[in-house]
């Protein structure tokens, strides 16, 4: 008799045990499923004018809100050149022939170096 009430009580205590594992597990799994709150601003009340940007740039040191100055400068120049490519095509091909390409500076130097 003794026997077997020692083996039903082991009995119990592993299922008493293995219930428990499950339910952590099952707890465990239902933390790591749940999707984490976004901080990403998805309206636009939240968002930044690009005076606050500078200002917060300013905030942290002049170099990066000079470099937010300069950046947010092209942001608008591109927005003015998107309305018209065909201007900011010619522009950009006229700032190319600005500068000499390298054939030309060779031909330079070896006119420079023979004395021609």
């Amino acid at each position: 008799m003794q026997r077997i009430l020692i083996t039903s009580g082991k009995a119990l205590i592993q299922s008493v045990i293995i219930l428990f594992l499950m339910l952590f597990f099952s707890i465990l799994a239902l933390l790591f499923s749940i999707q984490q709150q976004s901080f990403a601003v998805t309206s636009q009340v939240n968002q930044l004018t690009p005076e606050e940007k500078i200002e917060r740039a300013y905030g942290y040191s002049e170099a990066a809100g000079i470099r937010e100055e300069d950046r947010q400068q092209a942001y608008e120049q591109a927005v003015k050149d998107s309305k018209n490519p065909q201007k900011a095509y010619e522009k950009a091909s006229r700032e190319d022939n600005l500068q000499p390409n390298l054939i030309e500076k060779a031909g330079e130097l070896v006119d420079k170096v023979t004395g021609k």
